[in-house]
This record gives structure tokens, sequence and C-alpha cells, in this order.
């Protein structure tokens, strides 16, 4: 991939003297869905697949991007003098927003860049391209600038310029996970106080397998920032019954104390799956370290009911996947992943159960929904790198 990129950025920008690569992951959750801005855990890893970029320092202030991912957009011009979002700047409001936030943050970038991007995340499936894209963007400016971040900061970073360049009010889960990505291990994650612990994923025979449903969604225009308020409503009032902070300081008994306060039923449904998701999450990694995978499986099971009863954020397509996921024997579990509304599922699936998984899911997902799902069985990875 290295040579490739190398040779599209001659292709595009005339020659590669002095461009280098890099690869940031993207990542996938395993169970906590809607919970990250809700004060609860999450537990997600990063994958083997990602973005890959070839970046090169300019002497003027012209920024200069391409994705091989849109080649019909072709090279995107921008300026250090201008950073604001355009709809016209299409995908490259995601690498501008990093280097305002920069700016923001007391790092002013000295000079423009070429940028190339090709990712082999499949866009707008869940499996977080922006965030990818926004922690690349961060770990080129670290290594070509020497500005003093961890990896950690380039999360809070890309989570800073999502919420406040492109107006996407998205916790920090999805930048967390790619920036501190680390092989073969997935990341607990208290949200509310960052505090986190790694924690390797055996799956005794079985792999990760993905269905992504190719119904394309962007978060910023999905019922996301809609599903938020309905949390931070409820919040406040529970807030009249019991000393809270957030819906993830709460336990299911508590819960079912205090859910009397709240004055609409849709909020109660949504502070649910918020306080019982995070609750579930904590018990699955506890399973995963006892290496009870059947049980880890099952909570996933839980999990989607959730989202789809209490949370409303799954559909057809993702409901079509799960269910029949379901039905195939050697599926430890299966659930929706990311943001909901499209995009797409993750299972737990036993090696010798894949093919059959694949294309029986596959099957019926076509007949019933009109066209195709993607399959994808993944590795966990590191976080980004240079190449």
């Amino acid at each position: 991939m290295k040579e490739k990129i190398l040779d599209k950025f001659a292709e595009i920008f005339g020659d590669n003297e002095g461009a280098k690569a890099y690869f940031a992951p993207g990542r996938v959750n395993l169970i906590g869905e809607h919970t990250d801005y809700n004060g609860g855990h999450v537990f997600p890893c990063a994958l083997t697949i990602g973005t890959y970029g070839v970046a090169r320092k300019r002497t003027d202030n012209k920024l200069r991007f391409y994705s091989m991912n849109f080649e019909k957009l072709g090279v995107i011009e921008s300026s250090l003098d201008d950073l604001k979002p355009e709809k016209e700047a299409e995908w490259t409001n995601y690498p501008k927003g990093v280097i305002w936030a920069f700016g923001e943050k007391g790092m002013q970038v000295p000079c423009g860049m070429d940028l190339l991007l090709n990712g082999n995340i499949p866009n707008g499936s869940g499996l977080s391209s922006s965030a990818s894209v926004e922690v690349l963007t961060g770990f080129i400016l670290k290594d070509f600038f020497g500005f003093d971040v961890s990896n950690q900061d380039l999360a809070l970073i890309g989570q800073y310029a999502e919420n406040n360049f492109n107006q996407v009010n998205c916790g920090i889960m999805d930048q967390f996970a790619i920036a501190m990505g680390k092989k073969d291990q997935a990341i607990f994650l208290d949200t509310a106080t960052l505090e986190y612990e790694y924690a390797p994923i055996r799956l005794q025979n079985s792999k990760i397998v993905i269905a992504c449903s190719n119904k394309k969604r962007g978060l910023g225009d999905s019922k996301y920032n809609e599903r938020r308020s309905e949390c931070e409503t409820a919040l406040e009032e529970l807030k009249q019954a019991v000393t809270i902070e957030s819906l993830g300081e709460l336990d299911e008994e508590t819960f079912e104390k205090v859910k009397g306060v709240i004055e609409s039923e849709v909020r109660m449904r949504r502070a649910k799956h918020a306080v019982y998701e995070n609750r579930r999450t904590i018990r699955a990694v506890k399973a995963l370290s006892d290496n009870d995978v059947e049980q880890f499986g099952k909570l996933m099971n839980e999990s989607h009911v959730s989202l789809r009863d209490d949370y409303e954020v799954t559909g057809i397509e993702l409901d079509t996947l799960v269910e029949e996921a379901w039905k195939v024997d050697g599926v430890i579990g299966s659930r929706m992943t990311g943001a909901g509304f499209g995009g797409c599922t993750v299972s737990i699936v036993k090696d010798e159960a894949i093919d059959t998984f694949i294309e029986q899911v596959g099957k019926v997902y076509e007949k019933k929904i009109g066209y195709a799902a993607d399959f994808y069985v993944v590795e966990i990875g590191d976080g980004p790198c240079v190449l």
C-alpha cells in the first residue's frame, strides 16, 4: 500500500520528493453503544483497516487535499488563512478541522501541506472513517512540526474539531480507540474520567466479523444529536431525585426507583438504554477476562435489543443483519455497532461457521433489502504510525 499511495501522490502532486506515508486505523466498538456521551463505559478496538495518507510540507499557506476514495472530486484546495467549514469542501472539512483545532489549542501550523488519503474503511459504514482521518491528520501535524502532544491529546483534539468545526456532537470513543489502539487488545474506557485499561481479546477459535449494511448515513444529519439531547433532558429530570452528573453513574436498581421523574416515556427509554448498556459493558469486560466468550456474546445480543427497542437507532437493515446472524449455528453474539441508522454490525463467529454465516446472512439480506451487504473478517491492530 505504501508504494501505491506514494506513486499516486507523485501522479497528483508532480513528484513525491520529501513526502512521508502514514496510517491510522478504523475502529469497531464491541459493546457500549451511545454510552460515551452519557458518561458511561465503552469497549472499542482499533482495526487493521483504516486510512493511509501521504503528506508533504509546502512553502506557502496552501492546503491541497486529494482522496483516492473520492477521485471525482479531484484536488480540493484551501488555505491556512481561511479555515472554516464549507459544504463544498466535502471530506476535507475533517483534516481542516484538526488544523484549526491545533491553532485553537495554541499550536499554529506554520505552513501548508499537500495531503493524499486512501482509506480501506467502507465510507459511511460507522467504522469511524472521519475519526480515522482526524487522528491521522493530528499525527501528521505532530510528526511534521514537533508539537508536544500525546496520542491521548490527539484523540481529544480530534473530538474538539468534530464538535466545534464540523458541528457533530460526538463523544470521545472513536478518536480515543483509534489514537490509543493496541494489537489484539480492546480498550475498556470510562468516558467520564478517561481512565482506561487494555483488555486482551481471546476469542478461542472465533473471529470478529463486520457486516456493512451499505446503507449510507451521516452522523451530523442523523438523529444522533436528537438522541443526545433526549438523554441530556432525562438527566436534568433525574437530578431532581438523585445526585448525579451523568447517566453512567446510575445502576439499574437505582434507575428503576427514580425513573418516574422523567416526564416522557420516550426519554425514559433513552435513559434506560444508557444506564443498562453501561452496566452491560462492565459485565461484558469481566466475562471476557473470565474467558467466558459465550456470556460476552449474550450481552452483545442484549445490547442490540436495547438499541432497537429503547434507543431506536437500528432500522430494518441492521435488524435484518443481526436477526439473521442469531439464526446461524456458531454465532456467539451479534449487534449493531456505531451510531446506527445504517452502518455496520459486529459479530463473534466460530471459525468453522464464518463461511456459512456470510453466505446465509448475505443471501437473506440481499433478498429482503434489495442490495448486498459486505462482510469483513477483521483483526485488532495498533494506533497511528509512520509507514
